[in-house]
């Protein structure tokens, strides 16, 4: 049983080696594939400035901040004049009824009768001249009107047009000139958001970028463990042909390759898709092949150096803090807006229309009478039942809100620009400390696999030296990257911008 069981791992060993030989032609050929002339290689910086150009979240801001500048510029049109044009048109259903009432008389209405019959030779003889100038006639009710409305005549024509043109423009309005105030804050806080949006798209950059360094220095930690482990799968085997080691060993030695394969796979993987999450966040096409430049080793020259500059940064430029700030101004704004309904605005006014009355529709007849005017508004507001009161108040106590609001954020922000630094300080200890045991491991690995190459060590032996030396590799590979991402972070609460 024993011996069948031997030839049994034996054969799946066989097939593990063509397995992983599989394995060794495709990661060649992925190497291969970003050695490509078509690949872009991107540094840092080119990532950076592309994604200011290319990112969907800094493009909406812009448009943000345009259409700020556009309400502004709405706010300040309201100082200049308002100019409108009109026209109408009326028909008469009924026309008005007039009376004409005299001291002399008797008291039943007599008086206005009698005024009413003198006038009537009058209004006759008005009428037979318009009727011979072509002018419609005056109309007169009197007679069907005069049992019921006690002599009253009908005046008025039937059609009446009117167009003209009126003008104003405020000059004294407290509450207006606040307002454009608080529309160039809105402006000022619109670019302030932009410049935020920017800020977290570099972050986000700058992370992407270092997960792809990340990722590939995994990927080749992996590759090496995989390449290592088929040369010390060669190397079992001729001793096991020359019947120096046991068919436990080799048994053991194939497991090493098969179990170096899946780690490959899925270093491989990694690499792919930080680089498409660095791709997305640079908003480039997806299927662009790029690469990145350098490795997280560059980064550790100014570790310390990176700690000491940040050891007491100011708050000036976050982001945060400059948003709340110009909210704060506008609510400051706004109470004096409140304030300023208890104060009086003046406008000036202008006038100019044109009237006709008739009876037909001969435009080319119309006597047409000119109306203008010009003069000033005063309102002075006096009574509003506490209305005003209560709006000034309200706007005092939001104002007070964000005084609390910005103390309570600047200690927060203080607090993570702390916990930054203490990430930063500790992991630049952990990639020294693991320097140094990437360097004892590969030296423990170098004697281990010269031991079994002659025989005096166990492949036990150097399968344990190999496990140590991958994990001081991960370990300081890892340690820098959580240093810059750290870092990154709070390039950010500082609001260092790429742009500068």
């Amino acid at each position: 049983m024993n011996m069948i069981f031997m030839r049994t791992l034996l054969i799946a060993s066989s097939l593990l080696v063509a397995v992983q030989m599989s394995a060794q032609l495709r990661t060649d050929a992925v190497l291969e594939e970003t050695k490509d002339t078509s690949t872009v290689v991107l540094t840092l910086d080119d990532a950076l400035k592309i994604a200011l150009s290319e990112n969907v979240s800094v493009k909406v801001a812009d448009k943000e901040i345009q259409r700020y500048e556009y309400a502004r510029k709405g706010s300040y049109a309201s100082l200049f004049p308002q100019v409108d044009g009109s026209g109408s048109y009326q028909r008469t259903i009924k026309k008005q009824v007039m009376y004409m009432d005299t001291d002399s008389g008797s008291e039943d209405g007599g008086g206005s009768m009698g005024m009413f019959s003198s006038l009537m030779p009058f209004i006759q003889r008005v009428n037979e001249m318009s009727v011979a100038a072509g002018l419609p006639p005056v109309s007169m009710d009197s007679g069907e009107q005069s049992s019921a409305n006690s002599g009253g005549f009908a005046v008025g024509r039937w059609n009446t047009f009117n167009y003209g043109v009126t003008a104003s423009m405020p000059i004294v309005n407290f509450q207006l000139w606040e307002s454009i105030r608080i529309s160039g804050q809105s402006v000022d806080l619109a670019v302030e958001k932009a410049r935020a949006s920017r800020l977290d798209m570099v972050t986000q950059v700058k992370q992407a970028y270092y997960a792809v360094l990340l990722a590939k220095e995994a990927f080749g930690v992996y590759k090496d463990v995989y390449e290592n482990a088929v040369e010390n799968y060669s190397m079992t085997e001729k001793k096991f042909n020359a019947q120096k080691a046991s068919e436990l060993d080799l048994l053991r030695a194939k497991a090493n390759v098969a179990n170096a394969i899946p780690n490959v796979y899925n270093a491989e993987s990694s690499v792919i898709l930080s680089l498409w999450q660095l791709k997305a966040v640079m908003g480039v096409d997806l299927d662009m092949n790029v690469d990145v430049a350098g490795s997280l080793e560059d980064y550790s020259a100014e570790m310390l150096a990176d700690i000491v500059e940040n050891q007491d940064p100011s708050l000036d430029k976050n982001t945060t803090m400059k948003q709340l700030a110009i909210q704060a101004e506008q609510l400051a704004s706004t109470v004096r807006l409140k304030k300023a309904a208890y104060l009086p605005t003046l406008s000036a006014m202008f006038n100019y229309s044109m009237i006709a009355m008739t009876n037909d529709f001969k435009f080319s007849q119309y006597q047409w009478s000119p109306y203008s005017y010009v003069g000033f508004s005063l309102s002075i507001p006096i009574f509003s039942g506490g209305k005003r009161h209560s709006e000034v108040r309200q706007a005092k106590v939001q104002a007070d809100q964000m005084n609390l609001q910005m103390v309570d954020t600047e200690r927060q922000l203080r607090i993570s620009i702390r916990q930054y630094l203490n990430t930063m300080e500790t992991n630049m200890n952990s990639y020294y400390a693991a320097s140094d045991a990437v360097n004892v491991a590969q030296k423990a690995y170098d004697i281990a696999a010269k031991s079994f190459n002659v025989g005096k060590s166990t492949l036990t032996d150097l399968n344990d030296a190999q496990l140590t030396l991958t994990q001081a590799k991960l370990s300081q590979s890892q340690a820098v990257y959580n240093f810059v991402v750290a870092k990154s972070n709070l390039e950010k609460t500082i609001g260092f911008d790429f742009a500068e």
